[in-house]
């Protein structure tokens, strides 16, 4: 009996194939859009007895808010996730607050961040001077003004405590903008 077999120096463009086909489709959508509320239980978890009062007013920015280009979208997660990672990253975190938790949460960011990577062009998109460029630069200045926050309040629990409702208000906004992904 003799069987068909297909030419072998066809196989690695199919492999090729579709391992390009597996990466776009891959990249249509979230990787894991559970990540947010996930994080945002990580972050209960990390530190679930807080009784500080917040004085200070939510620093997330309002002109975050709006992102309708996929691409943009994208960006936009990819540059808060790189905050949060490196924020909570710190070695200057409450020493009260649970480790497993936050350790949790840094490796599930990284495993976000990784996937996104692979889904966004290697050199990037060109900015403009009202597009993702602009955008990015709003998301590191916010992330610049909390890391200021915390210097100035001598990184106390207080403070750390603020950054973390702080990075609830980022991951419900990378909900919004999973959402706008799909």
């Amino acid at each position: 009996i003799h069987k068909p077999t297909m030419p072998a120096p066809h196989i690695p463009q199919i492999l090729l194939l579709l391992t390009a086909l597996y990466t776009v489709l891959a990249c249509q959508r979230p990787h894991d859009d559970t990540l947010p509320w996930n994080s945002l239980q990580l972050l209960h978890t990390m530190a679930p007895n807080s009784t500080c009062q917040h004085q200070q007013p939510p620093f997330f920015p309002n002109a975050l808010q709006l992102n309708n280009h996929l691409q943009q979208a994208k960006h936009a997660v990819l540059t808060i996730l790189h905050n949060l990672l490196h924020t909570f990253s710190s070695n200057r975190i409450p020493e009260q607050w649970d480790n497993t938790a936050r350790h949790k949460l840094l490796n599930s960011l990284q495993h976000y961040i990784e996937h996104l990577q692979q889904c966004l062009p290697a050199h990037g998109t060109p900015f403009n001077r009202h597009g993702p460029h602009n955008l990015m630069l709003s998301i590191n200045k916010y992330f610049r003004r909390i890391h200021d926050f915390l210097r100035v309040h001598n990184h106390s629990a207080c403070a750390w405590d603020h950054v973390r409702l702080e990075a609830r208000l980022c991951f419900q906004h990378v909900d919004v903008l999973f959402q706008q992904m799909k």
